[in-house]
């Protein structure tokens, strides 16, 4: 690895890295909580279970096709005014879907509105910044940000039941935007609000020879490139095809709806410390083999989902939701860390924006299909398999990661 641009253990560093934790943990949580409402919305609405999902599925799109312009922006414009920007259009998203009364009102302000207000206090915004604080630690200092992804979702599921439950989903959706306000804005001053800044940073290991600082344009011309883009693609159905439909799976099996949602929140609080696990592994073992791991993990959760067949099995739901939940988001580190290695330089956030296109494009597919799945057989069996199958696909290519390119 090269010598950091940034000594790694300042004070001022990890400052910044919990700042960018703490910021896209509220992001996280704010759209990972969809998977309560999904409930809801079928119970007020009646609208059926593909219809729910829609507006999900957009978001996935749309956050996997914005990724290009945001990583654009932060190049452009700094840290404090992504996260200013984000901030803004999550509480007008959120609301605004508290007033919500039809379909297309629930796929404009959480599809478009709230899913671009999270990608500008996403992964996107934070890796660049972190991969050149942490140089020579890369893959602990994106584990770390990539936790927050799974922190997120653990607190979303049981504190949005509660909410919903005591106040209605409406009531839910006012609360979330109070809290995103109040944690983001303090946040957006604590970190640089010139673009300019990022880029100087990057600019002595250009410089003196140590990395290749590649273009977008050079990017794109290499195999890695595009393998990168599928396992983004393939990890996102893998992982989507199950996580939107998980409580709607154990209610429909039998089990109590916050029961569930209990149980699947307990067990997504294990992707902290697994991500932070697989990412630290990775700087030690290889990117490759840490993901490796991650995708056996999660394929092992899956078939414990695959084995429940009533509300009796409570032991399969405890094993589905820590296997599944250990290792969600955990592949996500070592991915996006092999980005970093492979395509260093000032337009990293432009590079890795246009890789994450493929996650979106994953996402959006695994989370419609899985709806889509129920409302044709009416199980979700089929999907689970699918999941397994692109998991397997995913690992695959990852491992053809191995030879790093050469610049043209």
């Amino acid at each position: 690895m090269p010598p950091p641009t940034v000594p790694p253990n300042t004070s001022r560093a990890w400052l910044i890295l919990g700042s960018a934790f703490l910021a896209f943990t509220v992001g996280a949580s704010v759209m990972h909580s969809y998977t309560v409402f999904l409930l809801a919305f079928v119970a007020d609405f009646g609208w059926t279970r593909a219809e729910s999902s829609l507006a999900y599925s957009v978001g996935q799109l749309v956050g996997g096709f914005s990724s290009p312009f945001v990583g654009n922006l932060v190049d452009r414009l700094g840290t404090r005014r992504m996260v200013l920007l984000g901030a803004a259009l999550l509480v007008i998203g959120l609301v605004g879907s508290a007033q919500a009364e039809a379909l297309w009102q629930v796929v404009l302000l959480y599809g478009v509105v709230m899913t671009f207000g999270a990608n500008c206090v996403g992964l996107l915004v934070f890796v660049p910044l972190a991969s050149r604080l942490f140089a020579n630690r890369r893959g602990m200092a994106i584990s770390v940000l990539q936790s927050a992804n799974g922190f997120g979702r653990a607190a979303s599921a049981p504190a949005s039941q509660m909410l919903i439950a005591g106040i209605g989903w409406r009531g839910a959706y006012l609360v979330a935007a109070a809290v995103a306000a109040a944690v983001l804005l303090p946040l957006a001053f604590l970190f640089d609000r010139r673009g300019a800044a990022a880029r100087a940073a990057a600019a002595p290991a250009a410089a003196g020879g140590v990395e290749h600082a590649w273009t977008l344009a050079e990017a794109i011309r290499t195999p890695q490139f595009w393998l990168l883009f599928f396992v983004y693609m393939c990890t996102s159905i893998g992982s989507f095809l199950v996580s939107l439909h998980q409580i709607a799976f154990a209610v429909d099996v039998g089990f109590d709806p916050l029961y569930a949602a209990g149980v699947l929140g307990m067990g997504a609080f294990l992707a902290m410390p697994g991500v932070i696990a697989t990412g630290t592994l990775s700087d030690y073992i290889g990117r490759e083999y840490s993901a490796l791991l991650a995708y056996g993990i999660s394929i092992i959760g899956v078939f414990c989902a695959l084995a429940i067949t009533g509300p009796g099995d409570h032991l399969l739901l405890w094993l589905h939701a820590c296997f599944f939940g250990l290792t969600w988001g955990a592949r996500g580190p070592a991915i996006t860390a092999k980005t970093a290695d492979i395509f260093p330089g000032p337009r990293l956030g432009t590079i890795l924006g246009v890789i994450t296109i493929g996650s979106g494009l994953g996402a959006a597919i695994g989370s419609w299909a899985a709806g889509f799945i129920f409302d044709v057989s009416g199980s979700y069996r089929v999907a689970f398999i699918g999941s397994i199958i692109a998991y397997a696909a995913g690992s695959l290519a990852f491992y053809a990661l191995r030879r790093p390119p050469r610049a043209r």
